[in-house]
């Protein structure tokens, strides 16, 4: 969710005013997929990386998850919608941390989409994780260095709930992926639109899904062996 700073910055605001911006921009992304029976919506929130803007910005965006939690929890009952969060959770704020856990607890039976926050993460940090615990599991016998395979691997990911990425959106222009799911992103359509995230809305978000939807995904076979 690129471009909450370039946006106010055009516009003469302060970058505050982009953050509060682009929060309405995912509620409406949310309730969008929420209505369209998408089961699964992840979004890049807040980077390991994100440590290192200016401590009053981060202070901002802090305060700012903290208030859209509480303001979005009636739209997350309202739609069904169970919230959960991957990434380094033990940096964040007591505050913060403690309003996210308090929204996943209260949503946590709601099955008709999971809307995971990806917060202080970053995919680097997430693989290493992963290195370690098997390194650990191997070092302890509870598992053979012959038995690791994706899907061990798999269920030792932050996302080891949620199936391989689908469909990955990138507004503002830039064309990069940031550290964001690199595993789960192998096979994954890539979308990259000049939007910036505050005016990404509801058409912006139909004309990805059909872009998508007219791609061939054939992960490694030929167009004749789909056709089959």
């Amino acid at each position: 969710m690129d471009g909450n700073g370039r946006w106010a910055k055009q516009k003469g605001y302060v970058r505050a005013i982009g953050h509060e911006n682009g929060a309405e921009s995912v509620r409406e992304a949310v309730e969008s997929c929420a209505e369209l029976g998408i089961a699964n919506l992840t979004l890049y929130a807040f980077s390991t990386e994100n440590w290192n803007r200016p401590k009053l910005e981060v202070q901002l965006l802090m305060k700012l998850l903290v208030k859209s939690l509480k303001k979005e929890i009636k739209t997350l009952q309202d739609n069904n919608i169970k919230l959960q969060a991957i990434g380094n959770l033990e940096d964040l704020p007591k505050t913060a941390k403690k309003e996210l856990l308090e929204v996943i607890d209260k949503t946590k039976n709601n099955n008709k989409m999971t809307l995971t926050l990806a917060l202080s993460y970053g995919s680097r940090e997430e693989i290493i994780s992963v290195i370690k615990a098997l390194s650990d599991k191997v070092k302890n016998n509870i598992i053979s260095v012959e038995s690791i395979d994706e899907s061990i691997i798999n269920g030792h990911l932050y996302t080891h709930n949620l199936p391989d990425v689908d469909l990955l959106i990138r507004t503002s222009g830039e064309q990069r992926i940031s550290n964001f799911l690199l595993w789960q992103i192998a096979y994954a359509e890539l979308y990259f639109t000049n939007i910036l995230w505050p005016d990404f809305k509801r058409e912006h978000l139909y004309d990805a899904l059909i872009n998508y939807q007219n791609r061939e995904r054939r992960f490694g076979k030929t167009s004749e062996q789909l056709s089959k």
